[in-house]
């Protein structure tokens, strides 16, 4: 793949109350064009840069202009950072989408792209109806920000609430790029004394309050008016978006998801997809309005996956595409399978199963969100979590079964404690026992009856819950078992309750329900075709990245998870900026004591030009007791080549635990 040789240009754009925010502009010989949009927080100069070179450079070669801008208070953009989709972070945006409509260069028509924050974000101005914005592009995303984001699945709390907060946290202390702001170092010093403690704000809210329900689309379907292309992978963490966005938006969308973890589908390390061109025929059609018959491609296109022996570094993945022209489709029944203590029955059992599993069920689990680490961070052989669990299995498959949509699995329970959560994973069992996870999804019991009030449980009274699984598109091959997993914990993904519990299974009122796909005759899929070339952007390796992940269990029984990621050190020949960065996780739990989880992550990013060298070491820890969590983070850092101390600070804080 060729270098970018692209010139670009960093430029600035004037808010109404006299901020700037920094952008980056590829604007095209022939104007004014159509402008595609992104607006991260992720900077610009270094954050993004690699990537924006796939893309922005790519699309500039058929005729558009691009823009890259940095939220208040990230990268070079002046102001202070408050929170992800804040108010001022959106109605910034809607600021600059009407700033960029008024640029010579700009035809009128602007579209957004993002992944992630950037997928989020342009789902929710959207929402918020901004003239200009014609079309938009939004890869693992969500639409409800509270039952799928990375802080709570299922109302139980997430692990990657604390981890991604270390993240952000390590993120937000980064300084301008002194070329382009000659105040760097008072801006830098405002951002390392004022930054957010964004994990104990998130922390605050367990439930589904007005802070969640700001930015989620779901709570108006109808306030979005450009058509919406929603994209994502099997392997990412965020795979309800694109089927939710189909079936609920009155304007045109369209859904897909492949194979892919948490990156752009061009450059997925499992079967990398034209990206490209999914994306500039959506905006062909909406922004330079061809008639290039977007509109007549199917609701949704899906990858169908079958078994493939998980690993947790990446490899392959199996199966074939397939669509469906209109989703909800017709072609999706759902099927029920009563439980029985052998298994599944055609009926409802009177019987009673009690689900009580170690704290530790989820060695295999993988990393929440794979695509953010280096290596070693998908779904492995559930095998080893399954033998923990409480299993229900199927005899096996005689027929090849399809299985396209979100299963559910339809609960009555009672519980010896006020606070319990259970976690239900479908598994694909190969016949020489390897077992894939298919999808999963947890409940925090309290909230069977609603996320917006939860109540604490009464031991022994029997309620009935339904945990409505992941999104999912899977083959279960003939000779093969389909398994229903259930465990009273998921570590380390979800944080487990204050103490051990055991979830009694009324068995006359539980089954599972699965989106059974039955087709006579398939439409064409339309696949996406294989990556086209694309550039890279021009920098020069000065460190390797490297991985690695070690399990183990000490003498006192806690197991424990390190991993480790070098992010590798770049310098960037177009503005000469050298960037390192490395993460080190540590997590651990003791079988026996749910309350005995710990996390803690350390951060240290390198910056340096000439004699202008600045190192940046967080840390941030979080454990808990059965009462309260405890949160605690430390920044250092330092300026020159002597290492002088610019800011060394510790943060600490408590939080109640509620009914988490």
């Amino acid at each position: 793949m060729a270098h970018s040789e692209t010139t670009y240009l960093d430029t600035w754009i004037p808010l109404r109350d006299g901020r700037q925010l920094a952008a980056r502009l590829w604007l095209p010989e022939v104007q004014p064009a159509p402008v595609i949009f992104e607006y991260l927080p992720y900077r610009k100069g270094d954050g993004t840069a690699p990537r924006d070179a796939t893309t922005y450079d790519y699309f500039l070669k058929q005729g558009y202009a691009g823009i890259r801008v940095d939220i208040a208070g990230t990268g070079d953009s002046e102001g202070v950072f408050d929170d992800e989709y804040s108010e001022q972070e959106l109605s910034d945006g809607e600021e600059v989408i009407d700033w960029i409509a008024q640029q010579s260069w700009c035809d009128g028509n602007v579209g957004m792209i993002g992944i992630s924050w950037g997928g989020f974000n342009g789902l929710q101005l959207a929402s918020r109806q901004p003239e200009a914005l014609k079309a938009v592009v939004s890869v693992a995303s969500t639409v409800d920000r509270y039952a799928d984001d990375i802080h709570y699945m299922g109302g139980c709390l997430l692990s990657d609430n604390i981890n991604w907060g270390a993240q952000l946290f390590a993120y937000m202390t980064r300084p301008a790029d002194p070329v382009l702001t000659p105040s760097w170092r008072e801006t830098w010093l405002e951002r390392l004394e004022h930054v957010p403690f964004s994990a104990v704000d998130w922390l605050r809210h367990p439930t589904r309050d007005a802070f969640w329900k700001h930015g989620s689309v779901c709570e108006d379907w109808g306030a979005i008016k450009a058509p919406v292309l929603a994209m994502t992978g099997w392997s990412d963490a965020y795979v309800n978006a694109p089927t939710a966005l189909a079936a609920n938006l009155t304007v045109p969308t369209k859904a897909m998801i492949g194979p892919w973890e948490h990156k752009y589908a061009h450059i997925s390390r499992l079967d990398a997809a034209d990206f490209h061109g999914e994306v500039l025929a959506w905006f062909d059609r909406w922004l330079r309005h061809e008639q290039n018959k977007v509109d007549n491609l199917p609701d949704y296109r899906a990858f169908m996956q079958e078994h493939y022996n998980p690993e947790k570094s990446a490899k392959p993945r199996t199966g074939r595409w397939v669509a469906e022209a209109n989703w909800p489709s017709e072609n999706v029944k759902f099927q029920n399978w009563f439980l029985s203590e052998h298994g599944f029955a055609l009926t409802p059992q009177e019987q009673t199963k009690a689900v009580k599993t170690p704290a530790h069920v989820g060695q295999a689990s993988g990393y929440y969100c794979p695509g953010m680490r280096i290596d070693n961070e998908f779904a492995g052989d559930q095998a080893v979590d399954d033998a923990l669990s409480v299993c229900f299995d199927s005899d096996p498959m005689t027929d090849r079964l399809e299985l396209l949509g979100r299963p559910k699995v339809k609960i009555r329970f009672s519980v010896d404690q006020p606070v319990a959560q259970l976690v239900a994973r479908l598994c694909d069992v190969s016949p020489d026992g390897v077992s894939q996870r298919i999808t999963y999804r947890p409940l925090n019991l309290t909230h069977c009856k609603s996320h917006e009030t939860p109540a604490r449980l009464v031991p022994g009274e029997i309620y009935e819950a339904e945990i409505e699984l992941n999104e999912c598109a899977h083959a279960v091959r003939p000779g093969h078992v389909l398994r229903l997993a259930l465990s009273t914990s998921y570590w380390p993904i979800v944080w487990p309750a204050p103490v051990a519990t055991k979830v009694t299974l009324h068995l006359e009122g539980c089954h599972l329900a699965l989106p059974v796909r039955e087709v006579a005759v398939e439409i064409l899929p339309m696949n996406p075709g294989a990556a086209r070339d694309f550039p890279v952007i021009d920098a020069e390796p000065l460190r390797a990245p490297t991985s690695e992940a070690k399990e183990l269990i000490d003498d006192a029984g806690v197991v424990h998870l390190h991993t480790f990621d070098d992010y590798g050190k770049t310098r960037n020949r177009h503005n000469n900026l050298e960037v390192g960065s490395t993460v080190s996780v540590q997590q651990a739990i003791h079988p026996d004591d749910p309350a005995s989880a710990e996390f803690a992550a350390q951060w240290n990013f390198t910056f340096a030009r000439g004699d202008w060298q600045v190192e940046i070491s967080t840390e941030s820890r979080m454990w808990c007791d059965a009462n309260q969590f405890h949160i605690t983070r430390s920044l250092r850092a330092t300026e020159g080549s002597d290492a002088n101390v610019v800011l060394e600070k510790d943060w600490s804080e408590s939080v109640a635990r509620g009914l988490l």
